[in-house]
């Protein structure tokens, strides 16, 4: 085990991250597990706190195995090869990802409230997940924030496979991984605690990073109205 929790896990990453506190930064969480990860990177770094959400395209009978991803913003990325070594047909793949949308639409409605999409154009952009083990979520989601022109785009997660992280290194300015052991198991096996988190621990989540941000804004003013002289 590497990890006791998300949390912890999210500290640790934080650690490695402290570089970028004082940038015009946001961290952007991929839901579910993401979300407690990145919670603790941006309140290190003193960043807000958002969702991006990337849902793999599982194959036939292994929700588990990617045939692909999809994002919030539609990009799309498939493995045409592993579609055609299983003999995955179009109208399965059209069915799932039609599925995977409908989900990301139902997601979207909860965890933002009506609530704008971020602007990322320029910002340094660091997407955090628990974890990668294919790394198809992932590489749709570097993708799909590229086409936002982030300033900087950062990609950092505790644990993935050695060979996968490589080849996210090519989509993202820089990754952090805390950890890439050999052989690798699913996610899950290197934390002692891997409960799955409810669409309520999201958003309970994302609200308690804004009500510090806005608590943050509120005592600076004051502190601010506090130094300033009396005109009397």
């Amino acid at each position: 085990m590497l990890f006791q929790n998300r949390a912890e896990a999210g500290q640790k990453l934080a650690a490695q991250l402290q570089e970028l506190k004082g940038r015009d930064t946001i961290v952007l969480a991929v839901p579910r597990g993401g979300v407690v990860v990145a919670y603790e990177v941006a309140r290190a770094l003193d960043a807000p706190l958002d969702v991006y959400i990337a849902r793999k395209l599982g194959a036939p009978g292994n929700e588990e195995l990617a045939l692909g991803a999809v994002t919030s913003d539609g990009t799309l990325f498939l493995d045409p090869e592993l579609i055609s070594q299983l003999g995955v047909s179009q109208r399965y793949v059209a069915a799932e990802m039609e599925k995977q949308r409908a989900e990301i639409v139902r997601r979207l409605s909860i965890y933002r409230n009506q609530r704008p999409q971020p602007v990322l154009r320029g910002k340094t952009v660091i997407l955090v997940d628990d974890g990668v083990a294919t790394g198809a979520t992932t590489l749709a989601a570097l993708r799909g924030l590229r086409k936002q022109q982030a300033g900087t785009l950062v990609l950092g997660v505790p644990v993935g496979p050695e060979d996968v992280i490589a080849r996210l290194e090519s989509e993202a300015d820089r990754v952090v991984c805390l950890a890439t052991p050999d052989p690798f198991w699913a996610v899950g096996r290197f934390f002692v605690d891997w409960s799955q988190l409810s669409d309520q621990e999201v958003t309970d989540t994302l609200n308690r990073r804004r009500a510090e941000l806005e608590q943050g804004k509120q005592e600076r003013h004051a502190n601010q109205g506090a130094g300033t002289p009396s005109s009397s």
